[in-house]
């Protein structure tokens, strides 16, 4: 009897505050905000002074790792916001998957420092293209709802369309490296070539693992003439 009585208490508790506090925390999945206090306390930062400039590897002092070395070419500087672990990977995943737009715009915000501090390279903004079919799928693209928060910030135009994907890829987790090289070869195109010549562009994603989509889509708009090519994503998987 207790019992039924504590589920009945619970249940209209929980009732109440979700009318009250719709919200609940990408990471935690506590009420009240996109991202509680705890959770952004418990993301941890990629620290440029000592990570890989390109690749943002986490190598003790900020000079170009092994890895980067031998796959010359692509964009000339990565920027990350944070390691993709613990709370902050709930976080993204519930942006990218359960369409928590709320929660990519303050992971955003939160990078906004270091998003400034950077802001001079670049005159575009370029997400990262998904096919038709994914955007129909899953109903926007993440990567546009990034650039636009970084447009908000900086004040840079942005490019939904410049970069188009051609086919759907396999998921790179599952591959070997030949065959993540492979996986991503030749799957963009861009659109206005004329308007790409000279342009230095920052390409934008949410997520950096392996890094050859990034390097694939910026070695596309160097063919175009692009004048320079530097990457920004919220998180990378940890070293």
């Amino acid at each position: 009897m207790q019992s039924d009585l504590a589920d009945t208490v619970h249940d209209l508790l929980q009732t109440v505050l979700d009318i009250f506090y719709p919200l609940r925390c990408g990471g935690c999945g506590g009420h009240g905000s996109a991202l509680c206090r705890d959770c952004i306390g418990s993301f941890r930062i990629v620290d440029e002074a000592s990570s890989c400039p390109v690749c943002g590897r986490w190598i003790g002092k900020s000079i170009v790792c092994g890895g980067c070395l031998e796959e010359a070419g692509g964009f000339r500087k990565g920027h990350y916001g944070f390691y993709f672990e613990g709370r902050l990977r709930s976080a993204i995943h519930a942006f990218k998957f359960s369409g928590r737009k709320d929660i990519g715009r303050s992971m955003v915000w939160l990078s906004r420092e270091k998003i400034l501090s950077f802001a001079e390279t670049f005159d575009w903004i370029v997400p990262i293209p998904v096919t038709e079919k994914r955007l129909k799928e899953r109903g926007f693209n993440q990567s546009f709802i990034i650039a636009e928060e970084i447009g908000k910030i900086t004040g840079k135009e942005i490019k939904h369309s410049i970069l188009l994907k051609k086919k759907d890829t396999l998921d790179q987790y599952s591959l070997t490296r030949e065959e993540r090289q492979k996986n991503v070869r030749g799957i963009f195109a861009v659109r206005d070539r004329d308007r790409v010549e000279g342009k230095r562009v920052l390409l934008v994603d949410d997520l950096y693992t392996t890094g050859y989509t990034a390097r694939e889509a910026a070695r596309t708009l160097l063919r175009s003439r692009a004048g320079e090519v530097h990457f920004f994503a919220l998180a990378r998987t940890p070293s």
